[in-house]
């Protein structure tokens, strides 16, 4: 089987610790970012870019900040949509009222934003676990939408309350087509997906599962809860804060609060419970899920109606979508709470030692 480590002898401590350790699994994310930069350009048509890849790579972003948070440190968290707001709305103002500003700087510093006001309604975690931190979240939540609804400063005072952004430049170059919009998001998941792979396989990265398993005893071998708390709740509202500005600025163009609203929360939350906890690639399968099934749901259940002699209206594939996102989530957590990533470590597993029996 060609899915073999024979022979891949490490000779220091610096080469058994890389990120990949078995040849072909580097030669396999290779082969995937080559296919990524090259063959999707080639492939897809609009419709793909603009319904499917664009969302996809901005909430496997988003999806990565809330695991860092939810599965790798353990805090419950449904505030993530309005950090997201939070991210696209201050972003918004620095584009609009810095002359000059690039829109890398704006989304970043968006991020910057979005980490003080994670800090912020961090700061319960220290004292609170479990449903009520996830309460004390959703407030969090409710707060965004209140002031980005009410207070109209933020969206430069809008008479519609909607902001919008147009004719994006990057370094002189235009990102405004679907495939140069793509290309931007692309390369901000591949930066900040490194970024946090590296930090969850360090001292604070072992610090937040420490606090995940048993906050107690982390706390007794000398590890600051405070710390790593409010670090956790800051990386996360960063990296959704930036998933946030991409969300505005490059897939919806122009947004008002309710494309921030709890929902968005809620689908966040879903993908990191599908996808696997505490994992990096269960973000990117959690947010492949929930961007595919609707669109695989709206094609299909009309044929299928349509072969068995009923009529499908949209509010019942709407409902539908519900129904089969709710039964999936019960079915994850019962049969396999760490999800999508874990059935990809058991695959890779069994093609490790086939045809020898398991």
């Amino acid at each position: 089987m060609f899915y073999r480590e024979n022979g891949q002898f490490k000779t220091s401590y610096r080469s058994d610790q890389q990120i990949f350790p078995i040849a072909q699994d580097r030669w396999g994310i290779v082969l995937l970012l080559a296919f990524a930069l090259v063959g999707i350009p080639l492939l897809a048509d609009e419709y793909i870019f603009r319904a499917i890849l664009i969302p996809f790579l901005i909430l496997a972003l988003a999806a990565l900040g809330v695991n860092i948070l939810v599965g790798y440190c353990g805090q419950i968290s449904l505030g993530s949509g309005g950090f997201m707001a939070v991210g696209a709305y201050a972003a918004y103002n620095f584009f609009i009222r810095v002359d000059g500003m690039p829109v890398i700087v704006a989304l970043l510093l968006g991020g910057v934003f979005a980490t003080l006001v994670g800090i912020l309604f961090g700061i319960p975690s220290l004292r609170v676990k479990g449903l009520y931190l996830a309460v004390a979240t959703l407030a969090a939540q409710f707060f965004c939408d209140w002031a980005f609804l009410r207070i109209k400063w933020f969206t430069n005072d809008s008479a519609s309350g909607v902001a919008a952004v147009s004719d994006l430049q990057v370094f002189g170059f235009s990102v405004n087509s679907p495939l140069e919009k793509y290309f931007f998001c692309l390369g901000f998941l591949m930066v900040f997906g490194l970024l946090a792979k590296n930090l969850v396989r360090s001292a604070i990265g072992r610090e937040w599962m420490a606090i995940r398993d048993m906050d107690v005893a982390a706390a007794v071998i000398g590890i600051r809860p405070m710390y790593a708390k409010l670090s956790a709740f800051a990386v996360s509202s960063f990296i959704v804060g930036v998933a946030g500005g991409l969300w505005a600025f490059v897939y919806l163009g122009s947004w008002e609060p309710a494309a921030f609203s709890v929902d968005r929360s809620f689908n966040l939350l879903f993908m990191v419970i599908l996808g696997g906890l505490g994992s990096i690639m269960g973000s990117f399968f959690g947010a492949a899920f929930m961007v595919v099934l609707p669109i695989a749901i709206n094609q299909f259940l009309p044929l299928i109606g349509q072969a068995v002699g009923i009529t499908i209206s949209t509010a019942n594939i709407t409902h539908a979508e519900f129904i089969i996102f709710g039964a999936l989530i019960v079915w994850f957590l019962i049969v396999e709470p760490h999800g999508l990533a874990r059935l990809w470590s058991i695959g890779k597993q069994k093609m490790r030692i086939w045809p020898f029996p398991h």
